[in-house]
């Protein structure tokens, strides 16, 4: 007769069983290890066992081996499993590769904003931040320039439960736009930037469907030059439609600026 032998591992010392969670595409998770965040991109077999590939806002991939207790979920420990042919449906994104809220209304606007240069400016902010911003409630508007920024500043009259966060084209050391941002010191108004001449620059060469985007001489209007570089009709504001609607997620933009905007929202959305 077999005998019997009791599991005598105090309670404490016994690890709680995690939720088993099917490694579907977009998935974000983060590896516990290293803190790595990322969506999931493929699940692979390999030698050494399975693994998982996650990309990261930035577009930096990464592969894991899909441990048991290997991965966080909202905060949640989890093991990571291959998923199924048919799997469960995925939670929806936004844009901006956030859990979307099914049904969720948007907030009462806060006393605090967001200022961005121009229309093309807030056009973009809108298509991949837009649900974000909602539910935030934080509003976008836009300047037509920055060279009055720090009268425009002190119209706004930012406080801790007003802050303003400004968004910068060709914020670079040297640039005009770095000495006009330099004489903005309120401790509630963050100013931040992308290196490109203008916001087009900020979307992927490779999502519009050419090469890189073009040198343009000096002393010729930017966006005129792009136009005529790439032999599209010099009509500026046709053209930027025709950029917008590559753009289907931050997948499609450039990490410059997707680190810029995502501090700013966290700036103006913090606890006074």
């Amino acid at each position: 007769m077999r005998s019997y032998h009791p599991d005598l591992t105090p309670p404490w010392k016994k690890s709680a069983p995690v939720p088993e969670v099917p490694a579907e595409p977009d998935l974000v998770v983060e590896e516990v290890s290293t803190g790595f965040c990322g969506a999931v991109i493929r699940c692979e077999k390999t030698a050494q066992g399975p693994t998982v590939t996650l990309e990261d806002r930035f577009g930096k991939h990464r592969v894991f081996p899909m441990e048991p207790r290997g991965f966080l979920l909202e905060g949640r420990v989890i093991t990571l499993v291959r998923p199924s042919a048919a799997g469960p449906a995925r939670p929806a994104r936004t844009a901006s590769g956030s859990v979307a809220v099914p049904g969720a209304r948007a907030r009462v606007a806060r006393a605090g904003r967001i200022y961005v240069e121009g229309r093309h400016d807030a056009e973009l902010v809108e298509r991949v931040w837009g649900d974000d911003l909602r539910i935030e409630g934080v509003v976008v508007e836009y300047l037509e320039g920055i060279d009055d920024l720090p009268s425009i500043v002190r119209s706004f009259a930012p406080g801790p439960d007003a802050r303003l966060g400004v968004l910068v084209d060709h914020l670079v050391p040297g640039s005009k736009e770095s000495r006009i941002a330099a004489d903005v010191t309120d401790a509630n108004v963050l100013v931040v930037g992308h290196p490109y001449i203008d916001i087009w620059e900020a979307v992927k060469p490779a999502s519009v469907g050419i090469g890189s985007w073009p040198v343009v001489p000096r002393g010729l209007d930017w966006k005129t030059g792009v136009c005529r570089s790439l032999g599209w009709p010099e009509n500026t504001g046709a053209a930027w439609q025709r950029i917008l609607s590559t753009v289907r997620s931050y997948k499609d933009l450039e990490p410059a600026l997707l680190g810029s905007v995502e501090h700013l929202i966290d700036f103006v959305t913090a606890p006074a």
